[in-house]
């Protein structure tokens, strides 16, 4: 198997005739995901997602694709095709239309209406074609193709490239749920078809081609549901990704058999769940969604909440819950429902939640539990038949971990396709397809770009490691007045320390070893306030690593008279 090498330098210009193939995100990683396809000097797009932060990345709200590489072309985008509405695979798009507001977006009703409502907050009006399985579109040199998948959201659709180098297939995040609630299947005999014709190159949803077998059917979950919801004595609270649709749909369908009202928490919850509702994606009986606000006049028992958490982000409803920071108070005999699975790096998170709703007496059902939740995405059982069907010429495993796209490649190979045929990539590697063989050509530039509040790109990885350092050490401040002229102490050195551990009365031991290094330095005819402060600095650090073995960040301040 083809894999790409950290000495990869930039690719060579695309032969004529050729399709580039470039990820900006989405394979190493769980969301993020972006593919760039090129022929012909025009760019098409395929999602553009998001990826959550971890513990690590303090203060920061999103991390996005690096558009780097596509900057100084985004003339040349036909198009950003969007294959659902998921955050990972949307939630990228305002910040690259606020480069380019007119780049056309193409995707399925539901997914556009998700975006056009996110777009909305934005202030951003797109340019949209709205498309369904079965549809041809020419976008450009670009003759698209879409299928229908079967996914954990409404409307998911698969796309078929065509261009004179050939045909490329993106699965987009796909399963083969052969009983979908809403009666929606992926299209296997599309697929067959396709792979009749002869797919050149198929890039496929490799999350879950570690597990093997193949998922359980969505409606597997409703009888969990039914016996949760007939066993709990207060309110129900369940937390579900905002666009879940399909899980939603089962907690309405439970809460109106057993004559409880639902109600929405949470702005992405609350937007989401009417424009599925309006466009008929979600059955609500008549008066069972209820304002929260309202809520105090139902009994316990007759309360369902609705809300996002369910992968321990600090500011969703349900953690803000668990540490009591949250106008709904979990109290004794409340049941807590998460209606999903971990995201790999989450774990930590959303267990730190789990105890603190379990600390206020909620009983707290989850997927190490009961089976509330099932996967989106195709195991390697499916997968294999996928591979029979489509027959594909060269594989590129996206959308997973390295785990994943390697497991996903060896099942590739099992089936046939040649080892050297099955590409492993990663962001930023790009794959040329020419003359029906795909290989690694070079590698772009695809770092995390970090959304902090309205900063984006503006934090960088150095950034984030003074942040850890302030959270886990905390911080020194050494203020200290010097003649100009001399170099001398003429005020200070005053120290004072937060987060540190260290009590400020502790500092009278190293204030003689700040004197001492600064009246050393003063006599060798040093009044350079920089070179001041470096000095300061080393003469605390030592000190603080000798005394304490910590290493705090340390910050001096050198004022001149």
């Amino acid at each position: 198997m083809s894999h790409p090498h950290p000495e990869l330098g930039p690719p060579p210009k695309l032969p004529e005739g050729g399709l580039r193939v470039t990820p900006l995100g989405g394979l190493g990683e769980i969301g993020r995901n972006m593919t760039v396809f090129e022929y012909g000097g025009r760019l098409l797009i395929v999602d553009c997602g998001v990826l959550f932060p971890e513990e690590e990345q303090p203060g920061v709200d999103l991390i996005l694709p690096d558009f780097t590489s596509i900057r100084d072309r985004l003339d040349d985008i036909d198009g950003i095709v969007l294959t659902h509405g998921h955050e990972d695979h949307i939630g990228g798009v305002p910040f690259l239309l606020r480069e380019k507001p007119d780049i056309p977006l193409i995707g399925s009703k539901l997914t556009l209406a998700l975006i056009e409502a996110k777009l909305q907050e934005h202030r951003i009006r797109p340019y949209t074609l709205e498309v369904e399985e079965g549809h041809r579109e020419r976008i450009g040199p670009f003759e698209c193709e879409f299928v229908a998948v079967n996914h954990s959201i409404p409307d998911a659709l698969a796309v078929a490239i065509r261009t004179p180098a050939g045909m490329v297939v993106h699965t987009g995040d796909f399963k083969m749920d052969q009983l979908p609630l809403d009666g929606r299947l992926t299209d296997l005999p599309a697929f067959a078809k396709l792979g009749e014709e002869g797919i050149d190159l198929l890039l496929v949803d490799s999350t879950n081609a570690e597990v093997p077998g193949f998922v359980p059917p969505e409606r597997d979950i409703s009888g969990v549901l039914r016996q949760v919801f007939g066993n709990a004595q207060k309110r129900i609270i369940v937390a579900s990704f905002a666009s879940h649709v399909h899980r939603i749909q089962q907690i309405l369908d439970a809460a109106h058999e057993y004559g409880r009202k639902v109600a929405f928490v949470g702005r992405s919850m609350v937007r989401n769940m009417g424009i599925a509702r309006d466009l008929g994606y979600l059955r609500v009986p008549a008066g069972l969604v209820v304002d929260v606000k309202t809520l105090d006049d139902l009994r316990d028992d007759e309360v369902v909440l609705v809300c996002t958490g369910s992968q321990g982000e600090p500011m969703a409803a349900l953690s803000r819950m668990a540490n009591r920071d949250h106008q709904i108070r979990i109290v004794e005999g409340d049941t807590v429902i998460l209606a999903s699975s971990l995201i790999p790096g989450n774990e930590n998170a959303v267990y730190r939640v789990i105890n603190g709703l379990t600390r206020w007496g909620a009983t707290v059902v989850h997927k190490g539990n009961a089976k509330v939740h099932v996967s989106g995405h195709a195991s390697a059982g499916e997968l294999l038949y996928f591979y029979n069907i489509c027959k594909p010429k060269n594989l590129m495993p996206v959308h997973g971990e390295w785990r994943h796209l390697r497991a996903n490649a060896e099942l590739g190979a099992l089936t046939g396709v040649p080892k050297n045929r099955c590409v492993i990539a990663e962001d930023g590697v790009v794959v040329d397809l020419v003359d029906g063989i795909a290989k690694i050509v070079g590698k772009v530039q695809a770092g995390y770009v970090y959304v902090d509040g309205l900063s984006v790109g503006d934090v960088t990885e150095t950034s984030l490691k003074d942040r850890r350092i302030l959270g886990d050490e905390g911080i020194i401040s050494i203020f200290v007045v010097v003649d100009s002229t001399t170099g001398k102490i003429v005020g200070g050195p005053h120290i004072q320390a937060r987060g540190s551990g260290i009590e400020d009365s502790a500092f009278s031991a190293v204030i003689p070893k700040i004197e001492d290094a600064l009246a050393k330095s003063a006599s060798d005819g040093v009044v350079d306030p920089h070179q001041l402060q470096q000095l300061a600095r080393r003469a605390v650090g030592k000190w603080v690593s000798d005394s304490y073995r910590r290493r705090p960040m340390i910050l001096p301040v050198v004022v001149e008279v």
